[in-house]
This record gives C-alpha cells, structure tokens and sequence, in this order.
C-alpha cells in the first residue's frame, strides 16, 4: 500500500531544519502542499533566520509546492493567520504536525523561572495555539490529521530538563484529551517521541550515533501517524529506524477497607497495588473511576 498526500494540505512547524524540514520535504515529496512554519531561531528561542524559505527552495526545486511562515507558534493571532493563509491559497488544512521546540537545559535548582516558562509556551502552548487554530477548519470538513511531538524526557524523565519534560508529557496529555473530542469529525491525534540528531542535539550525542540517528529515519512514524488511515490516540517512539510503542497504564490495583485504609494499609499493600498482572491501558480518564467503581461492586 503507497501512502499518497495527494489533495492534502499539511502545516509543519519548526521545519527550518531537523525534523521538521525531514517531515515537509517528505510530504511535499508524496503530493501534500505544505506551509513550511519556521521562526528560524536558534536552540534556545533566540534570532530569526530565513530558513522556512530555504526549505520551501528546496520543496519547489523538487516539483511541490509551499510557502513559508515565519509566525512564532507562541503568538495565537499570527496561527490563526497563517491558517488563513493556507486556507486561501489551497482551501483547507488537513494535516498539523506541531514540531516547534526550544532547549533551555539546566537542573532545576539552577533554572531561572523564565526559562522554565519559556520553554513551557513554546511546546505546550504553541503546540496547544496552533491545534486551536485549526480546529475549527478540520471540524468543518470532517478530517484532520494532528500529530503532537513529545519526547522520552517527557514520558520517562531526563536529568536537567524540568522544563521540556513537563511540556513534552504535556502534550502527550494533550493527544488524550484532543483524540476524543475530535472522533466524531474523523480528527485523528497522535504522540510521537522522536530521537534524532538534529542542532538541539549536536552537542548532546556523540558523533557516530549522531550520524546514526537522522531526521529522515524518524520521518516515517511521523508520515503515517498523519495519514488518511492513521490510529489515534498513540504515542510512538522513533529512531535511526527503530520505532516503538508507549503506553500509560492502570494496574488493577486494591481496595482497602476499615482498619487497613491507612497510610500504613497502602504501605502493607505496595506490592499488590503496584503488580502489572492484569494492567490495562485505559481510552479515556473516566476509565479509572469505572475500574473502581467495579471494585465497590464486589
């Protein structure tokens, strides 16, 4: 089966460069006419550059069609602009891949409040205003395609990056909430956890597993979560080819009662409380109170 973009429109942003240029040339390549969104700063959030425009040279030389956007994700009127201007050129929006990020590494004790909040805006709000400035457009014609970018520091920690990681499982949790109130409009969201070697990671890998760990090797998770016949509501990690799956889990855990619902009770119980046998990986929130109401039944 060949995964065609053909009639689609798809916003990338953050595709100056890395991942995001991997992901616009990919779907310029496969027909999707892409708005190539890039403020064109550097790691840290700082300076403006032409690189949009660069990969837009690139999209065209290649045959496809794009424009550039140079919109910062942390400004909502400049998305709904952009999404406007998608809109008149090409008639819709199908496709958001939310990709813009920001690196202000340091341990928590030594992290300035600005910095924490900065790096915050960028990945979750920005993500967060430019799903909301497409919402509306994809309810309309009954399809969308939303692909959120976490990371493994968001799902399973990473020493000196409080900031990132509380945006990233952020948005993770943004995918869960989105992917049910989009399914009646065929509005699909999904989590994908890339590890690439890309400038917010040059200095950070070595020079063997940067080589390793392209952009373009990442790009296939990417394309298909964004496809017309995509999953929803999952979070997929992607690496130098390799791709897996995550999951937040509920185990079946234990009703204390009487004298054990004490602090000491939960202690006594940890073991049983905390048994993966039987885990379930719930679709919505309220699945946790189903799951305990069915324990008061018994």
């Amino acid at each position: 089966m060949s995964i065609s973009f053909d009639g689609r429109v798809a916003i990338v942003t953050g595709a100056g460069g890395g991942l995001g240029r991997a992901y616009a040339l990919e779907l310029a390549r496969r027909g999707a006419k892409v708005v190539v969104n890039d403020l064109g700063g550097t790691r840290d959030g700082t300076g403006h550059s032409d690189a949009a425009l660069k990969v837009v040279e690139e999209i065209a030389a290649a045959g496809g069609e794009a424009i550039a956007n140079g919109g910062s994700v942390t400004d909502y009127p400049q998305m709904e602009e952009m999404v406007a201007q998608a809109k008149a050129r090409w008639g819709g929006v199908h496709i958001l891949i939310n990709n813009a990020g920001v690196l202000r590494d340091k341990s928590f004790a030594n992290m300035e409040p600005e910095d924490f909040r900065f790096v915050v805006d960028v990945h979750l709000n920005g993500s967060a205003n430019v799903t909301k400035a497409v919402w509306a457009t994809m309810r309309e014609q009954n399809y969308g395609r939303i692909l959120m970018t976490a990371s493994s520091t968001g799902l399973f920690g990473n020493f000196g990056q409080a900031n990132y990681g509380a945006a990233k499982l952020g948005l993770a949790g943004l995918t869960k909430t989105l992917y049910l109130e989009g399914a009646k409009y065929d509005i699909r969201v999904n989590t994908i956890a890339p590890t690439a070697g890309t400038r917010m990671t040059e200095d950070i890998f070595p020079e063997a597993a940067f080589k390793a760990f392209t952009p373009e090797s990442v790009a296939p998770a990417a394309l298909f979560l964004v496809s017309e016949d995509a999953p929803t509501n999952m979070i997929i990690g992607a690496g130098a080819g390799v791709f897996q799956a995550a999951y937040v889990t509920l185990t079946p855990g234990v009703r204390l009662q009487g004298d054990e619902l004490t602090p000491e009770g939960v202690a006594a119980s940890w073991a049983a409380i905390t048994d993966r046998m039987g885990e379930i990986v719930p679709k919505s929130g309220s699945e946790q109170a189903m799951t305990i109401m069915a324990k008061l039944q018994r």
